[in-house]
């Protein structure tokens, strides 16, 4: 077989390889996604346009465009590895021996690091020849450019353009170190925490936290000048642990802390909202079935976490 001849290459390779590009927007953020290297990408993309003997795209200085053909070919590859997907899930059945392939997640900084390492360990276990890009931050992923296969996103969902599925709720509570809490003294009324320092999680809330009594059914809402604004979650704990200003934190996170009495939690009786988590994908007609696996078994671990009942909550794909 003369293996110069790129009629004899993987055509499903090199399908993926031209939607990558596409939606990657060049060769090397492609190649970065692919786990290769840029001239392996430009040399299947050279290949793929010698089977179908035309440009696919054509290359400036600033970007890349398609050409009419380009267009078609990733229109029509991307239902051809759509299919394929389909084909591969139906011939393997329930042979978990050959679920293989990589999946990139997006995971944010909080639960990413350590909480969700124990499901996702699990879930390569079961799967050793699955490859996972374990990408950690809290911005909202863009699918298509960056290759994500799904995230997991705390807050609310402002992207119309995606599916989101609510795993659970995370309690959210007012807490201190207590030596902030004996110098500041206690409290007679609930907008007096509004001169306490405050250590702001900026994804959440900054200058305004709106809080409900759990037992009258009220809410007050605090204005706020917080000393510190940060989008990190365990920047604002260890902040808070080294008694530098009060913030309402993840009950999950902070417990370690309440039992051991580095932390006090203050207002009992008031909390923010709690945080919807959700997993977020994009929109298809077909999910593999790699990655349904990996929500399922994901799902369970965060349910874990925040303590609530997996029986209720299970994602349906």
């Amino acid at each position: 077989m003369n293996i110069n001849n790129p009629k004899n290459l993987d055509r499903i390779l090199l399908l993926t390889t031209w939607v990558r590009i596409v939606e990657a927007g060049s060769l090397s953020a492609a190649a970065k996604q692919l786990n290769t290297t840029q001239p392996t990408v430009s040399r299947r993309l050279q290949s793929l346009e010698q089977i179908f003997k035309c440009k696919l795209m054509l290359r400036t200085t600033h970007q890349l465009k398609l050409t009419d053909e380009g267009d078609t070919c990733y229109q029509y590859a991307k239902q051809l590895l759509e299919q394929w997907s389909i084909l591969e899930d139906t011939v393997v059945g329930n042979e978990t021996s050959i679920i293989k392939g990589r999946l990139r997640v997006r995971a944010p900084h909080a639960f990413g690091q350590q909480q969700l390492i124990k499901p996702l360990m699990k879930y390569l276990t079961m799967y050793p020849e699955m490859r996972i890009d374990w990408l950690l931050n809290d911005t909202s992923p863009d699918f298509l450019a960056d290759n994500i296969d799904c995230a997991i996103h705390v807050g609310v969902i402002t992207n119309p353009n995606v599916v989101a599925k609510l795993i659970g709720y995370v309690p959210r509570i007012i807490v201190a170190a207590p030596e902030v809490i004996n110098k500041h003294g206690d409290i007679n009324h609930i907008t007096e925490l509004q001169q306490w320092p405050w250590i702001a999680v900026s994804t959440f809330y900054n200058h305004e936290l709106t809080l409900k009594n759990t037992v009258l059914n009220t809410t007050c809402s605090l204005a706020l000048d917080p000393i510190l604004s940060t989008d990190n979650l365990y920047s604002a704990l260890e902040c808070v642990k080294g008694g530098l200003g009060i913030g309402a934190i993840s009950s999950w996170l902070v417990k370690p802390y309440l039992l051991t009495g580095q932390l006090v939690h203050i207002a009992e009786n008031w909390q923010a909202d709690p945080l919807p988590v959700y997993f977020v994908y994009p929109y298809s007609n077909y999910y593999a079935k790699r990655l349904r696996l990996f929500i399922e078994i994901m799902t369970i671990g965060i349910q874990q976490m925040i303590g609530i009942d997996q029986n209720d909550d299970h994602i349906k794909m």
